[in-house]
């Protein structure tokens, strides 16, 4: 491993960690293998807290391919709980409405999920890093201040149903870069004539990298310690 040169590593992030709490932790893990005071890592796509799955992160030169890799096409599977919504989206926040879901059937869910394939407009969550003013949304939406977002374009490629016990439902999403599943949950919950949020979201594939191939920060500490020859030259 040459980290200065730049790897490409691929991370099967742990629940309740931020995507910037990994980073950190692999930068800590490289500096103090390295010896050095200063070194370049980033992330290629946040994950969300309660999202675990495939986080790519680049070190060194390689930090430069980040933004191409941001690109590559993401597959995640999430789990819906219909007729209930929070202010998040997801487990984040309480339960803020309920709604009936008495009416749903799996046939229609199947038929509504077939109306977000291709192109879609989506409104990012408040509870997101999308900046507006130069701040971040969740910063105004956790001091109780509304934030207007606007709608973004994205392609959902596939969107498969993959279990149905009602009020829960698990799909598979292939889309593209930018798509919040929080808040194709919400859309999904409100074309329903009902509400949804995520209680559970693995990000299972990034380009052609599957979270089979992705190793635990625990794996990654027992290489850096076992490889004897990584490149200290910071010249």
């Amino acid at each position: 491993m040459n980290f200065l040169d730049g790897e490409i590593l691929y991370f099967d992030k742990p629940l309740e960690w931020t995507s910037f709490d990994l980073v950190n932790k692999v930068r800590y893990m490289i500096k103090r293998k390295l010896g050095v005071k200063k070194f370049k890592i980033g992330h290629a796509g946040t994950l969300d807290p309660l999202a675990t799955g495939v986080l790519v992160v680049c070190t060194g030169k390689a930090t430069k391919r980040i933004e191409e890799l941001q690109y590559q096409t993401k597959e995640y599977v999430a789990t819906l709980r219909l007729g209930a919504t929070t202010p998040s989206f997801d487990l984040e926040q309480e339960i803020d409405a309920e709604y009936p879901t008495e009416h749903i059937t799996r046939e229609m869910v199947e038929d509504t999920l077939k109306t977000f394939l291709g192109e879609i407009q989506q409104i990012p969550p408040v509870y997101s890093a999308v900046k507006v003013n130069g701040k971040r949304a969740y910063d105004y939406a956790r001091k109780g201040n509304e934030v207007e977002l606007k709608p973004k374009l994205l392609v959902i490629d596939e969107i498969e149903l993959l279990d149905c016990q009602l009020p829960y439902i698990t799909i598979r999403v292939v889309c593209s870069k930018g798509t919040y599943i929080r808040a194709l949950a919400r859309d999904i919950g409100i074309a329903l004539k009902s509400g949804a949020h995520l209680t559970s979201l693995r990000r299972t594939r990034v380009g052609d990298v599957t979270v089979e191939n992705c190793i635990s920060l625990e794996e990654f500490q027992n290489m850096v310690n076992e490889h004897e020859q990584i490149n200290s030259d910071i010249a």
